[in-house]
Order: structure tokens, then C-alpha cells, then sequence
């Protein structure tokens, strides 16, 4: 029988430790860190065996169904098992070379694999062909628009340039979430941590996005960056909590314990606890499951799924002893 937990490193249980059921949460020891969905989990599976059949047939399906979120997320994770199990990918290409979502991976993996040398900036200009025969592989997909969003901000292109791939982003996808974070990313970069800036672009985005959309979720990412890197005091705490409310909003239309809005439920869980709203980032911690995602909790620590537990017990803690007030639910508190 193979060993899918040996396959999948990201997909990882907590240490049994004695479990604790108040508050409605999972117990410690059915907690998994970036579980993949039913979909992926075979695709990797299948890649640890060096096949990349089941791979190119997740891609392949997300193209011809236009699932361009789902599309993105697969080629990210996709991508950082080819990184450290590089086999089945080179026998895709050898293969393949020509394959639109070969081409697609072949762009993030190649941006990926350069993204932490010193020599970042030059390294990426020579990546530049990939992602253009990626983006000539499928015209309609955004994801290589958004691999040239992260590659703009990684080789410090001008905004122009940036310009120039942002509208071509948002001819092929106006609402996608991963086009929207990289440009998010690029801006704070840009504006050299200008949070309000920020701030204006994300609260535009979504309220230019429909109800359900990922991109009502863009704000909260843009109050999660000033929480952790110090710009909370550039922004009012009432746009904070606002970005807040609304991505709580959004979570609200996914079922609970659904892997699907799982990044999105973590990051809200982080931006809670930092306001110190802990009965809303408990209920989130319910909402979310057993799905625990390493970002934003490895910003922290070494051992994300070890401080999700810490902060899970946390918010548990603090929210027997914080009643609702009468503010919308919220607790005012100085957080930590």
C-alpha cells in the first residue's frame, strides 16, 4: 500500500495531544496542515510515484472548465512539490514540451525556484520567455498574467510595465483573486508600505466585486500585511475591523469545514486575533475545521501547524472569557 502521508510533506497531522472538544473545535490530532482537496490529493499522490498523468489531467480540466481559481491554486502547489520531487515534471516535459499547462507550470516552477536567491532581480529576466509561451498557451487564462504580477514585483519593474499586465490580467479574469493579490503585493512593494494606498485599492476592488466573489476577501489580506509588518498605525482601526466584517461576510457563504475557503478562513482567523476580536475569530476557527494552511502562521514560528495550535487554543481561551458586546459583535481590545 503506498504511503500517502510520506508522499505529501505539506499534508501533515498534529502530534496527538490530549484533546480538548469546548468551544466546538476539531480535536489537536485531526488537524491537517495544506491538506489537498479530492482532486489534488491524487495528482500528488500520483507525482510522488513519478507519474504525471493525474497532473495533467487536473490542469488540463481546469482550462477546459475556465476554473481559473482552482487552476491557480493547483499550479502553486503543484509547483512546490516539483521542487523538491523534480522527477515527474521533468518526464512531463521531455514528453509534452508544448502542453499549455506543462507551459504553466513550467512558468511558476521556474519563478519559483529563483524567488529566494540574492541574485532574485536578474535571475527572474531570464525566466521572462516561459511565462510568455505560458501565456501564449492558453489566451483565456489568467494564471500566467498573475505569474507575470509576481514576476514584476520580484524583478522591480517599473509601473508601466506593471500597468501593461494588470490590464491584461483583468481583460481575461476582472475577478480573479490571484491576479488581485499579486497586484496588492506589488503596490505595497511599490508604494514602499504605503498601507493606505493599499488599503484604497483592495476596498476598491471589492466593492466593484459581487457577493461571494474572493475578491470581497482582498481587503482583509491588505489588513493582515499592516498588522504584521507595522503599518497598522498608517490605517484606522475601523477600516481594519471593516475589512473584518467583510471577509467574514464571505466565509459565511462557504459551508464549514470546507477546504476549499480554507486559506481564505485562516488569514481571517490571523487578522482576528490581532485585533483581539476573539469571539468572531473562534467562530471562524469553527467554520474552518480541521484545515490548517502554513501562511500566515509560519510568519511566527517554525512549525505553523504547532502555532495554529497555540493560537487556536488561544482564541478559545480568551473567548470564554470575552463576551459579545454590543458593537456588532466585536471585542475592542488592544490584541497582541
Amino acid at each position: 500500500m503506498v504511503d500517502t502521508m510520506a508522499l505529501l510533506p505539506p499534508f501533515i497531522r498534529a502530534a496527538r495531544m490530549p484533546p480538548y472538544l469546548t468551544g466546538g473545535l476539531s480535536a489537536d490530532d485531526e488537524v491537517l496542515l495544506d491538506a489537498p482537496d479530492d482532486r489534488l490529493g491524487p495528482a500528488l499522490v500520483a507525482a510522488g510515484q513519478g507519474g504525471y498523468g493525474r497532473a495533467a489531467q487536473l490542469l488540463r480540466a481546469t482550462r477546459e472548465d475556465c476554473a481559473w481559481e482552482l487552476r491557480d491554486r493547483y499550479v502553486r502547489r503543484l509547483s512546490a512539490f516539483a521542487r523538491s520531487r523534480p522527477e515527474w515534471y521533468d518526464a512531463w516535459r521531455a514528453e509534452a514540451p508544448y502542453d499549455p499547462d506543462r507551459l504553466l507550470l513550467g512558468a511558476q516552477l521556474a519563478v519559483d525556484r529563483v524567488w529566494d536567491s540574492p541574485a532574485r532581480a536578474e535571475l527572474l529576466r531570464e525566466v521572462s520567455p516561459l511565462i510568455t509561451a505560458a501565456a501564449r498557451g492558453e489566451d483565456r487564462d489568467p494564471v500566467p498574467w498573475r505569474i507575470a504580477l509576481d514576476h514584476a514585483r520580484g524583478s522591480q519593474a517599473g509601473p508601466t510595465y506593471f500597468g501593461e499586465l494588470w490590464e491584461a490580467a483583468l481583460r481575461r479574469a476582472p475577478l480573479h483573486y490571484g491576479c488581485h493579490v499579486a497586484a496588492l503585493r506589488y503596490l505595497a512593494t511599490s508604494w514602499r508600505g504605503s498601507y493606505r494606498e493599499c488599503f484604497d485599492f483592495a476596498d476598491r476592488a471589492a466593492q466593484d466585486a459581487p457577493p461571494g466573489s474572493l475578491v470581497q476577501a482582498l481587503p482583509a489580506r491588505a489588513a493582515l500585511a499592516c498588522l504584521t509588518e507595522a503599518g497598522s498605525a498608517a490605517v484606522p482601526r475601523e477600516r481594519l475591523d471593516a475589512a473584518a466584517d467583510r471577509a467574514i461576510e464571505l466565509s459565511a457563504t462557504f459551508a464549514p469545514a470546507d477546504p476549499w475557503p480554507a486559506e481564505i478562513r485562516n488569514k481571517l482567523v490571523y487578522v482576528l486575533v490581532r485585533l483581539g476580536r476573539w469571539p468572531d475569530a473562534l467562530e471562524q476557527l469553527r467554520m474552518l475545521g480541521p484545515y490548517a494552511t502554513s501562511f500566515p502562521w509560519g510568519r511566527d514560528a517554525d512549525d505553523p501547524l504547532g502555532r495554529f495550535l497555540e493560537v487556536r487554543e488561544e482564541v478559545r481561551r480568551h473567548a470564554l472569557i470575552h463576551p459579545r458586546s454590543g458593537l456588532g459583535g466585536r471585542v475592542r481590545s488592544a490584541g497582541h
